[in-house]
């Protein structure tokens, strides 16, 4: 992963944290051989970032290992790929709703969604619901969320 797909990554991670953005993460904690995973990625829970430069960025996430129970484990941005949803899975409900946002401020969100400069309310709305509006997902630096991974009220 090169340095500035590690920025990009940073960057959308930290703007999705207040949502519950779930990733697949490396597992870089210790277990004893009875405990140890079968496996060396895991699904988490997002719950914090830390950086000094953008390439040295620690992500901690909340994991459930049984029969250990949740553990914290804490992976480099390289090791993190986040599950997003992508635009083309956007329901029809959904897509009113962010019209009814963008429409309130004069853009046409999804014809146009690489072109515009999306405002807060947007942006927001788009990181609550999961939405890969940066194209992480083709880039390789993101996952396809199942569907219903993501329960939004």
């Amino acid at each position: 992963m090169t340095q500035e797909d590690q920025e990009l990554l940073l960057r959308d991670l930290s703007a999705r944290l207040p949502y519950g953005v779930k990733a697949q993460v490396k597992i870089n904690v210790k277990y004893s051989d009875a405990h140890k995973p079968n496996s060396e990625t895991w699904i988490g829970d997002v719950w914090g970032i830390t950086a000094n430069k953008p390439y040295t960025a620690w992500i901690y996430s909340f994991i459930t290992i049984y029969p250990c129970g949740p553990e914290q484990n804490m992976c480099s941005i390289d090791e993190c790929k986040p599950y997003l949803r992508s635009l083309s899975s956007m329901t029809e409900e959904e897509y009113k709703e962010l019209k009814k946002i963008s429409d309130y401020y004069g853009f046409a969100p999804f014809e146009y969604i690489y072109d515009w400069e999306p405002n807060y309310d947007m942006t927001d709305w788009l990181n609550k619901h999961h939405f890969d509006y940066r194209g992480l997902i083709p880039m390789g630096l993101a996952l396809e969320a199942p569907e219903g991974m993501y329960k939004i009220d």
